[in-house]
């Protein structure tokens, strides 16, 4: 094992960018799943409201009252934007899985070819 030849060096190297970046996207992926529950379950709350209740959103530092079809309106195209990340990030989740896969199949092969002529 500690004669490995440089490309198999490079592969593993490229291995764990590959599972750094895959962490990443599942973490970036959780946090947006996360904002979508906490803006559906607005959603909730703003339906099961009174039509003349008072309403206020968050523009930025400030507090405002706004109309209950505007904030929701606000928290769809939320739900929308943050949904399509998601689904862009499910698309780059994929592919990294697949060149992960492929790589570490890559690697073994040459370990296990490296390793069986020196077994005899």
């Amino acid at each position: 094992m500690n004669n490995i030849s440089p490309k198999v060096q490079n592969q593993i190297g490229m291995l764990q960018q590959i599972q750094q970046q895959l962490q990443t996207i599942l973490q970036q992926k959780a946090q947006y799943e996360m904002a979508v529950r906490e803006a559906k379950r607005a959603q909730e709350e703003i339906s099961d409201s009174a039509e003349d209740a008072v309403m206020y959103m968050s523009v930025g530092t400030v507090m405002m009252q706004k109309k209950k079809e505007v904030i929701n309106a606000k928290l769809n195209e939320k739900v929308e934007t943050l949904e399509l990340r998601i689904k862009s990030l499910e698309k780059q989740e994929k592919m990294l899985q697949g060149k992960f896969e492929q790589l570490q199949t890559q690697i073994k092969s040459a370990i296990e070819g490296k390793s069986a002529p020196n077994a005899e």
